[in-house]
Order: structure tokens, then C-alpha cells, then sequence
């Protein structure tokens, strides 16, 4: 019992070391974004998101698009804050988050695929986008970018290089390993935020918010990290990251497998 225990901690110590290491070369993201004060970089936990839902989408009903979600987080969206130009017309924070680009042109019906034109990526990123963002398959990424990148000046290519760059650093790190290695299992919600801080340096788990779904908010479904829009580039980095609210999750919190 205790040397199958020692086996399995130390095969844990050995990747989050692994996880540590890719992270510190994880390349620097070439976006530029101003006027704006961090970005906000939504994760999903893929198992956890399909099971929450009590009507999956494509990407959950579809083994080839779950295909590679046990190794990590997945892209929902990199989210600029709310825009001082937006601001000085009296737009507040929480509308900003409701509507976003869609304030200066309103949202056309129908779905995602229907409603936003595909976007013209270079044939690399587009395949590493595939990979990172399972919802592509319900055009999730056409709608991000149409109301969080669309009103901002900010590159499609570069808004979604640097997303897919993120997303890799995450899955590279010990945090991304340690919620990796508990799928299928519980974790305290404070084990999450110290592991995040032992992979991002002390006082970074402030960065964190941890968003929970189900009966008492046990299942984990995503995380969101805030990180200074001046300071993407030096990702993961501590200093690059900016304070945020906490989420609602419970104490003990569920990390679902497929």
C-alpha cells in the first residue's frame, strides 16, 4: 500500500516538474491590446462543461472532438476588460460583459455559425485552434471574437495565436497538471488555488477565479485568469497577472472525466 502510494505521488512529482519546465519556455504572445486594463482568460474544463449541460452541444456528443481533453483545459475565450472608451459613455462593467462588441453592432440571430462570418486564420493556427477550442464545432470562436475582439482593434490571427499560446502555457504548468492528474476525483477548492500559486508564484492565486456548476456548485466547469493587458507577453510570469473575484465553488469541488 505505501509503495504503490510513493509510485503514484512520485509519478505526480514528475510531471508537474515536466509541466514546470515547458512552462518557462512557453512562447510570448505578439497581441497588442490598449485602452483596456487586463484581459481575462476563460479555461474549460471540457468533462466538467458536457456534464453540466442538460443539452450537450456537438463538441460533447462527439468522441473525435473530445478526443485530447483529458490533458488539459480547452479555450472558451480571451476577454478584454471593459474599454475607457466604453466607460466614458457610461457603459458599466457588468453590461460590458452582457453585450460587449455587440453595443456598437447589435448581435444578428440565429447561431453562432449562422450569425458571425468564419474567420480567415493561417492554415497552422487554424489547426491549433481546432485542437485548443473543441467548441469550434458550434462556431464558439467566431462569437468571441465578434463580441470581445471585434470593437478593440485586435488582429484575428494575433487574438487567436495568442489564446492558443495561453491556453498551452496553462495545460504546460504544474496547476494544469495537477487538475489533469485529479480528474475523476475531488479536490478542496483551496488545494486548486494553492496549487495554482506553487505553479504561478505566491499571491497569484488572486488572479484565479474558479467557476463551479451542478448541486452545490461541485462540479468544476472553468477557471478564468486575469492577467495586465500590458503584461501578456511575460506570461505566465506572476507580476503579469491582475487581481479578480474569487468564484462560488464549494470546498470540496469535483473534477469530472470522460
Amino acid at each position: 500500500m505505501a509503495t504503490s502510494w510513493m509510485r503514484r505521488t512520485l509519478g505526480a512529482l514528475a510531471i508537474l516538474l515536466l509541466a514546470v519546465a515547458a512552462a518557462a519556455d512557453a512562447p510570448q504572445s505578439p497581441l497588442k491590446g490598449e485602452g483596456f486594463a487586463h484581459y481575462t482568460l476563460a479555461l474549460t474544463w471540457h468533462p466538467g462543461f458536457c456534464e453540466s449541460r442538460s443539452r450537450p452541444p456537438r463538441e460533447c456528443r462527439e468522441p473525435a472532438l473530445r478526443r485530447g481533453a483529458e490533458r488539459g483545459f480547452v479555450l472558451h475565450g480571451l476577454w478584454p476588460s471593459l474599454p475607457e472608451r466604453f466607460a466614458a459613455q457610461g457603459v458599466d462593467r457588468r453590461r460590458w460583459w452582457q453585450e460587449g462588441c455587440f453595443l456598437e453592432r447589435p448581435r444578428a440571430d440565429g447561431s453562432f455559425c449562422r450569425a458571425h462570418p468564419p474567420l480567415e486564420l493561417p492554415e497552422a493556427l487554424d489547426e491549433s485552434l481546432d485542437a485548443a477550442m473543441p467548441g469550434r464545432a458550434s462556431c464558439l470562436e467566431r462569437y468571441q471574437f465578434a463580441k470581445h475582439a471585434a470593437c478593440l482593434d485586435l488582429p484575428e490571427a494575433d487574438y487567436f495565436a495568442a489564446s492558443v499560446a495561453l491556453v498551452e502555457a496553462v495545460n504546460a504548468s504544474a496547476f494544469g497538471a495537477f487538475v489533469a492528474l485529479n480528474q475523476g476525483g475531488e479536490v478542496g477548492r483551496n488545494d486548486l488555488i494553492h496549487a495554482f500559486e506553487a505553479a504561478f508564484g505566491e499571491g497569484s492565486g488572486r488572479a484565479l477565479r474558479l467557476e463551479c456548476r451542478g448541486r452545490g456548485n461541485r462540479l468544476l466547469t472553468e477557471v478564468r485568469i486575469a492577467i495586465a493587458t500590458d503584461r501578456l507577453a511575460d506570461f505566465p510570469a506572476a507580476g503579469s497577472l491582475a487581481r479578480q473575484d474569487r468564484g462560488r465553488c464549494a470546498a470540496r469541488v469535483r473534477i469530472a472525466t470522460f
